[in-house]
């Protein structure tokens, strides 16, 4: 039982994170991307940096 809810909260945290952003991208793209390829881990945190701080997001 003690197990089952540690694993919880480490599945938890790692969401919380982003910690679990690249399987989550593999899981979507498998089912809504089927027989396409799909970017290395490598790319995909590449993009991700890119796609966060492109750009100024600011008021002033």
């Amino acid at each position: 039982m003690l197990g089952v809810r540690l694993g919880a909260l480490w599945r938890f945290i790692r969401r919380a994170s982003g910690d679990d952003a690249y399987e989550c991208y593999l899981r979507h793209h498998a089912e809504a991307h089927p027989g396409e390829s799909v970017l290395s881990a490598k790319e995909f945190f590449r993009q991700e940096q890119e796609r966060k701080w492109e750009g100024v997001r600011r008021c002033c």
